[in-house]
């Protein structure tokens, strides 16, 4: 079973866990809580009234979407859309999509997050859509003369993330829009474990949907965004009323949206030390790792990756045990996606890169900020000890 190793006991102190996991979610930070207090107290009103108790919500919400904006160097805050978060805005870039230009095919990869996959399998089996997966090599990159030979005069949308959920890996998101833009078709980035680790332009970049969501970033659950480069066709995934500029019924989430536009303002201000916070702390894990525990491997392309991410195989181990073993010792981290955690099958990733046994005893570690040096050698002697003892070494 693939599953985070972080049940915390009633028991057990805060203080002692070691958190591994931001790329599964985020603490929410004290300025985000902060600046969404208001709006779960006093200032509840409903942004869409016509009396000012209420409307002059919609200026907080505006200001929000521009801090979304800058975050993400669009070129505009109304190409800002609130959402639930990065699986509404992945599902709302596909229906978008199809719903707006007739045609009938769609590229992604094998490694793409599940709320792309499931959605292009329900528009396989139920819409009669053809879909392309491209295979990944064993550093988890994708071909780009085999994604220009699966665009065909009916290819209606190319989905390819910006990093990986799992792995980090990166994919050459310029190129891919290029190569999009020189044929027509129209290209969906999901960013969602992206932003706030990597610098971004949209609007110097051929992207024409990009995904995020909020607690990645140290926003609450449940609030995300999608990016909607101006002149790409759109068609709403909710229908409702004329929130949103009518691009999303539902009345607003002011708080979750608050929270998100100040979780962007503080990402964009620690982006410029974020590679020189978390990389050393990364590699000297991943090294310890690599170097003092026998018959391990890293996942994932050595340098083409996020920073705070490292993968890895722990040969004739199971990851269900690894991880249970970390939990008793306050160690948070996991085989995979957070959304996948309770199916029974090894991680589609690490399958797509390696045939074999190794999408069985892969664990992620992704970094955050506040891991300490110390917490890294505390890693190291925990994980030489479980494997030791797994493998029944004395």
């Amino acid at each position: 079973m693939r599953q985070g190793a972080c049940h915390h006991e009633h028991s057990r102190q805060r203080s002692s866990v070691i958190y591994l996991d931001y790329n599964a979610t985020t603490p929410v930070l004290p300025e985000v809580r902060e600046a969404m207090l208001p709006y779960l107290g006093d200032e509840w009103g409903n942004p869409s009234s016509s009396y000012r108790f209420g409307s002059h919500l919609k200026s907080k919400i505006e200001n929000a979407r521009e801090q979304v904006a800058d975050l993400i160097g669009a070129k505009s805050p109304r190409e800002v859309l609130f959402t639930s978060g990065g699986t509404e805005s992945n599902n709302t870039a596909l229906h978008a999509v199809i719903h707006s230009t007739g045609k009938t095919h769609i590229v992604t990869s094998q490694v793409e997050h599940s709320s792309v996959l499931s959605y292009c399998r329900f528009l396989q089996e139920f819409r009669g859509y053809e879909v392309t997966y491209l295979p990944v090599d064993r550093e988890g990159l994708i071909s780009m003369p085999d994604l220009e030979e699966a665009i065909r005069p009916d290819t209606a949308l190319v989905s390819l993330m910006w990093a990986n959920n799992e792995t980090g890996v990166l994919f050459p998101v310029e190129d891919i829009g290029q190569l999009c833009r020189s044929k027509g078709v129209l290209y969906h980035c999901d960013a969602v474990q992206a932003v706030g680790k990597l610098p971004m332009k949209l609007k110097d970049l051929p992207i024409d949907y990009l995904s995020l969501t909020g607690h990645k970033i140290g926003a609450p659950k449940g609030v995300g965004a999608l990016y909607v480069q101006k002149k790409a066709p759109f068609v709403p995934f909710v229908q409702g009323g004329h929130q949103e500029r009518s691009r999303r019924g539902g009345t607003e989430n002011v708080a979750s949206s608050v929270g998100l536009g100040a979780a962007a303002a503080h990402a964009q201000q620690k982006l410029p030390k974020y590679d020189s916070i978390l990389r050393p702390l990364r590699d000297a894990m991943e090294e310890g790792i690599l170097k003092t525990i026998p018959n391990t491997e890293l996942n994932g392309h050595a340098t083409q990756r996020l920073v705070n991410t490292t993968n890895i195989t722990f040969h004739g181990i199971e990851s269900e045990a690894l991880l249970l073993l970390l939990d008793q010792v306050g160690i948070c981290a996991s085989s995979g996606s957070a959304c996948l955690a309770d199916s029974p099958d090894p991680s589609h990733v690490i399958a797509a890169m390696k045939p074999g046994k190794a999408a069985q005893q892969c664990v992620r570690l992704s970094l955050g900020a506040g891991l300490r040096k110390s917490e890294v050698n505390d890693v190291l002697d925990h994980l030489r000890q479980i494997t030791s003892s797994l493998r029944g070494s004395p």
